[in-house]
């Protein structure tokens, strides 16, 4: 394009010679003129540029002219420079945006924001951060566009808007505009990759702070059951007065439920009626699950505070196994005791499931959640053995819990030292045996 400029300037120049020339004598008969395209580094030690006529009629000095178009050049190449190192540095952020997909791999987020923070900035002038690599992106762009519009600046005072310059010109529109399309698309991608990223990340600390969790829960429940009973499970807890002050509290909450079975060792002689062996309570419904002998009624299971009536009969100072199953299905329950099933009924709170989030008291029926015990309803006697299943059990295996030959823990509550908490003068000891037990009945 520069060469075109500087051939078609020598041809005007040639021509204005001629002219000049013509006005003393004639050209010989045949003779011509040959314009050829020299660089401008020649034509500026050889051939002289005459001035070109301006807007107006002006006549501007030859070096102005020949400034003009040393600077247009000069604006030309840095333009080309600065396309190139956008597009180099474009290049290098996709590969880095490559190379944090395939991190995907790594065990944990952390060691990919540990390599991320470590080390310079290898990309010049992009930084790291993908939204600093959008600002960054969004201020070359303005630049580039200052830079054009003064050119155009410079165009209009310096020379006239003949051909060459305007293409020029538009020549460079194009480019920006073409650069200008590539950035404002890569800048989409990079929101697109960071918000997909961000995604990603937060699901898979979630999972890892999750699984870490359940891990050092599991670690400490290991570490505390050794501590007071030869196994966790081999305690009991007492409660030998009927007060509103002694109980005991598992610390686990119960899950939403449509099903249950819950089995428990006790022992009694407490009269009239043993009160209450557990309560589990939630906002709004106090007597969500109840198990209650009180005054001469008999042993009664409340289920969202509907009643009915069970088949058993336990306070006679004797070791017994209870075992209560319920599903929300037609609301049917069933009544085992020392392994044999004494009842079975349905329409207690069909369709209801078992609100989550509740609390689970050993030894007291509570009025409001975890509290306003009443000391008539207060359970006396020994417990051991406490478990819940999510699940109605099969009659063989309750027998199979109740005569010893298996120990089943319970799959939502299992009975375990450090998940129960005494209160009040309530104490844990260690238990008999289950033969033990067995040989009581």
């Amino acid at each position: 394009m520069l060469a075109v400029v500087a051939g078609l300037l020598l041809a005007l120049a040639a021509g204005g010679r001629g002219s000049a020339a013509g006005g003393d004598q004639e050209s010989p008969p045949g003779s011509r003129f040959v314009c050829t395209s020299l660089p401008l580094d020649a034509a500026g030690a050889g051939c002289p540029l005459p001035p070109v006529p301006m807007q107006g009629g002006a006549l501007p000095p030859e070096e102005e002219l020949k400034a003009t178009v040393l600077q247009l050049r000069e604006t030309v190449l840095q333009q080309k420079e600065t396309i190139g190192s956008q597009r180099e540095a474009i290049r290098e952020l996709t590969g880095k945006l490559s190379r944090c997909e395939s991190a995907d791999g790594k065990s944990a987020t952390g060691t990919w924001k540990k390599e991320l923070g470590k080390g310079k900035d290898t990309m010049g002038d992009l930084p790291r951060d993908p939204a600093q690599v959008i600002d960054q992106l969004s201020r070359t762009m303005q630049t580039l566009k200052d830079r054009l519009e003064s050119l155009e600046h410079q165009l209009r005072a310096n020379v006239s808007y003949a051909a060459l310059p305007n293409d020029l010109r538009e020549m460079l529109q194009r480019r920006l505009g073409d650069l200008e399309h590539q950035l404002l698309s890569k800048v989409a991608e990079l929101e697109d990759e960071k918000s997909l990223l961000h995604n990603e990340t937060s699901a898979h600390r979630q999972k890892t702070e999750t699984a870490l969790n359940a891990l050092l829960e599991r670690v400490s429940e290991l570490e505390k059951g050794n501590s007071a009973f030869k196994s966790p499970d081999e305690f009991k807890v007492s409660l030998p007065l009927r007060t509103n002050y002694l109980y005991g509290k598992i610390k686990k909450t119960l899950p939403e439920l449509y099903a249950f079975t819950v089995c428990l060792w006790l022992r009694s002689s407490a009269s009239p009626g043993i009160g209450t062996p557990f309560s589990y309570a939630v906002p709004g419904q106090a007597n969500e699950i109840v198990l209650i002998e009180w005054g001469n009624n008999p042993i009664e299971l409340l289920i969202n505070d509907k009643v009915a009536q069970l088949p058993l009969f336990i306070s006679d100072g004797k070791w017994h196994h209870i075992c209560i199953t319920w599903t929300t299905r037609d609301g049917m329950w069933e009544a085992f005791q020392d392994g044999e099933k004494l009842g079975t009924g349905e329409n207690l709170a069909p369709w209801h499931p078992i609100k989550p989030g509740g609390v689970l008291i050993l030894g007291q029926e509570q009025d409001t959640v975890g509290g306003r015990f009443d000391a008539t309803q207060a359970f006396v006697g020994e417990m051991s053995q406490f478990n819940i299943w999510d699940r109605v059990l099969k009659a063989e295996d309750i027998m199979n819990i109740a005569n010893c030959s298996t120990n089943m823990p319970g799959n939502i509550i299992p009975w375990v030292d450090n998940n129960v908490d005494v209160f009040g003068g309530a104490t844990k000891w260690p238990v008999e045996t289950c033969e033990e037990r067995l040989l009581d009945l």
